[in-house]
């Protein structure tokens, strides 16, 4: 079976190094896909980034979200003529970008696209997160055919939750890459 490529997709102003995703990025050489403007995200810009990236792919992609990168995952498996080159997606956190507070921080990103991605996913959110309720990310999971895997209490599951490498991510992120 060919490795694949793992394709990090932070979220709105990046992941900082104590992320979780930094740490993948660190210990097993994933690839993060790097934006033009963390600060003031463009949802034409970051779909237009990871298109590059996945056609640039010389294996199946793995797409490995948070937070707002779950966001742009659904944003651009709607548009894109390349998601057959994705194998599976880990969504984790996504932010609700239809919450009034968070439309007027990160404007362009209402309404989440919400239809079925065309290609196996698994999401985990947390029950205490911040910034999306368990409500509303368990509804996303739905619309996009992602298995749903409660969290429990941690937060954003970013940085600030002590992940760490997180080593339970990474085999749930395993375990899907063995699901065919």
């Amino acid at each position: 079976m060919t490795v694949p490529t793992i394709l990090l997709l932070p979220g709105w102003q990046n992941s900082d190094p104590p992320h979780w995703q930094s740490r993948w990025e660190a210990v097993y050489g994933d690839r993060r896909v790097e934006q033009h403007e963390w600060m003031r995200p463009l949802r034409g810009d970051w779909s237009a980034r990871l298109e590059e990236e996945v056609l640039a792919a010389t294996a199946p992609v793995v797409l490995v979200a948070h937070s707002l990168g779950c966001i742009l995952v659904a944003a651009w498996a709607a548009h894109s003529r390349n998601t057959h080159k994705v194998r599976a997606a880990f969504l984790v956190a996504p932010g609700d970008l239809e919450r009034e507070d968070l439309r007027e921080l990160i404007p362009g990103w209402a309404p989440i696209v919400r239809q079925p991605l065309p290609f196996r996913a698994l999401m985990m959110a947390a029950n205490d997160d911040p910034y999306c309720s368990a409500e509303r990310s368990r509804g996303m999971a739905r619309d996009w055919s992602a298995r749903y895997i409660d969290a429990g209490r941690g937060g954003h599951l970013n940085g600030e939750s002590g992940l760490g490498d997180w080593p339970e991510g990474r085999q749930l992120l395993n375990d899907l890459l063995k699901e065919e």
